[in-house]
């Protein structure tokens, strides 16, 4: 009888445990696989909703969402999961995200609107949890903004505080996107200098970024170019995280 007793418990604590949070992620996951994406989106929220500060939930559960343009589902499901958590920063941040992931697709008006409002949710991100992508999100994401609006020099102090929190610990390979972002930056306040100091110093570690060495080896119209490019609005950023989270 207390063998069977104890069976049954175990059973149920195991049944329990793939219910949980990441087990419920994995679900989401296999469905996105089978693409089966209605299944997939309802299990991410489920995952979410138990642990809302979960960056890599957040992060896969945007890139589903990319797949099938479920931008508004995706912006509702997050303010609502921080309204419930106001603590979860890396809630704010995925919100932030989900707001960049419906730009390229929408008309120019709501395009400002949307990146606004992303940088006010990167903000309360910062706030509540001070990061590496924290200021790397929002110093990037203010180099996307015309220069009427002088907002790339609060973009280069944001990313100066990036790079100064990853030279505190370990290199890890996303390191690199602060250096660039920082060079261009700095280009586009018109401090050329300090703009290839910056991609020197990131080509210094790492050697074989080839956005880096098309920075430094092209004249100055030839890195307008490239910057245009870049930043075009209308061009979809990659706000997949994968490399982050795998790395912390």
């Amino acid at each position: 009888m207390l063998v069977s007793l104890s069976l049954v418990l175990l059973l149920s604590w195991g049944a329990n445990l793939g219910n949980g949070a990441e087990g419920l992620f994995q679900e989401a996951v296999q469905a996105v696989q089978a693409e089966d994406f209605p299944t997939a989106l309802g299990k991410f929220e489920a995952a979410l909703e138990a642990d809302p500060n979960n960056l890599r939930y957040g992060s896969e559960y945007r890139q589903a969402v990319l797949k099938v343009k479920e931008y508004d589902r995706c912006i509702a499901f997050f303010e609502n999961l921080v309204e419930k958590h106001p603590e979860a920063g890396y809630g704010f941040l995925n919100l932030g995200f989900a707001h960049v992931d419906k730009i390229p697709d929408a008309g120019s008006i709501t395009q400002v609107l949307l990146a606004n409002t992303a940088l006010s949710h990167f903000t309360r991100s910062i706030e509540l949890e001070p990061s590496w992508i924290g200021y790397y999100t929002r110093g990037n994401s203010y180099l996307f903004w015309p220069k009427i609006f002088n907002r790339a020099q609060l973009g280069v102090d944001d990313l100066e505080k990036a790079v100064e929190l990853q030279k505190s610990g370990p290199k890890k390979s996303h390191y690199v996107r602060a250096y660039l972002s920082l060079g261009d930056g700095y280009w586009k306040v018109e401090n050329y200098e300090r703009a290839r100091v910056a991609w020197r110093e990131g080509l210094e570690q790492f050697p074989d970024n080839e956005g880096l060495k098309a920075r430094l080896s092209g004249e100055d119209d030839a890195v307008e170019t490239l910057l245009g490019s870049d930043y075009d609005p209308n061009k979809r950023v990659n706000t997949d995280l994968r490399e982050v989270w795998e790395n912390e």
